[in-house]
């Protein structure tokens, strides 16, 4: 028979469920969010119970956040009856109560999702490749022939003629037979032609025509200037990181967007420069190959807590 979870194990999930109640109530300050930093990185069941938080965040997407960690410690047989029973109770909780825990329902419900560091290939019904990079979330509707990406980035490469569009938080794109990348930050929407012609309609101004090899940053204004495309930015597509004489500081910018946890670095290690093509499926071999090839020491203090420092000069 299997043995019930440890008090510190419940200990530990009843923490994560409070960390993820209050940063999802929108009361969370910067103080806060240092706090959790900490908290995750002090130990490696802490982190855990954390990446756990968020994979349950995905996939009870209808449910309060304190409801759904009630079930980090519990098998996963126990944890279906579990959600039976709370699905039963959430109906008779008052509705203002639920608002006030939950989640982004934009992401919560999203078709397709990836954590920290996934990557996803997903063929859709006509043919066209979608491609996931770390931490997205994507709507799809192909019956109306559109995609709405609603958190990070994608790769889309359209199989036929018939017109499909992106819609994205600072505008959409119309595109066919096209291969593109998007990506969303909190500041624009980057949109790149890897081939083909594609339709620009930003939220403001006229509508803009790019073409291969073109890229456009989309904003609440309007659309920025339409630059060259950099052919090592989508590497990310097949699980690599490129860089050609790229600032280190940049390259570990990129870098902890496919790492859990804490990734930090010494102001005087930005300015180095690195070139080479890294695989984004271990990061820890990363830090390595940077530390064997520059004047870098990583110091680890757990797996989800890293700093890199100057390498200290031998006497």
């Amino acid at each position: 028979m299997r043995s019930a979870p440890a008090d510190e194990t419940r200990e530990v999930a009843r923490a994560a469920a409070q960390w993820l109640a209050l940063l999802e109530s929108g009361r969370a300050k910067e103080e806060d969010h240092i706090r959790l930093q900490n908290w995750r990185a002090s130990k490696d069941s802490h982190e855990r119970a954390w990446q756990k938080a968020q994979l349950l965040r995905q996939r009870f997407a209808g449910l309060p956040a304190a409801l759904a960690m009630a079930t980090l410690d519990r098998p996963d047989t126990a944890r279906r009856e579990a959600l039976k029973r709370i699905l039963g109770v959430t109906a008779l909780v008052p509705a203002s109560w639920l608002l006030a825990w939950q989640l982004p329902l934009d992401v919560w419900r999203a078709d397709l999702h990836t954590a920290t560091g996934e990557h996803k290939r997903v063929v859709l019904a006509d043919g066209s490749l979608l491609q996931l990079n770390t931490d997205t979330a994507v709507d799809v509707d192909l019956a109306a022939r559109l995609l709405t990406l609603v958190r990070g980035e994608i790769a889309l490469k359209v199989a036929d003629s018939k017109t499909l569009t992106i819609q994205a938080p600072y505008g959409r794109i119309r595109l066919n037979s096209s291969d593109v990348c998007m990506r969303l930050t909190e500041r624009e929407c980057r949109l790149s032609v890897a081939s083909g012609v594609v339709q620009v309609q930003p939220l403001q101004g006229p509508e803009l025509i790019l073409g291969e090899g073109q890229q456009v940053g989309l904003h609440p204004g309007g659309a920025g200037t339409v630059e060259a495309f950099d052919p090592l930015l989508p590497g990310w597509r097949e699980g690599v990181l490129m860089a050609q004489d790229q600032p280190l500081g940049d390259f570990l910018r990129e870098l902890s967007r496919y790492r859990p946890g804490l990734l930090r670095w010494d102001p005087a290690l930005e300015a180095l420069r690195v070139t080479g093509s890294f695989r984004l499926d271990n990061t820890d071999r990363v830090l390595a190959l940077l530390a064997a090839s520059l004047p870098v020491e990583v110091h680890a203090r757990t797996r989800y807590w890293v700093t890199l420092s100057p390498r200290k000069q031998s006497v």
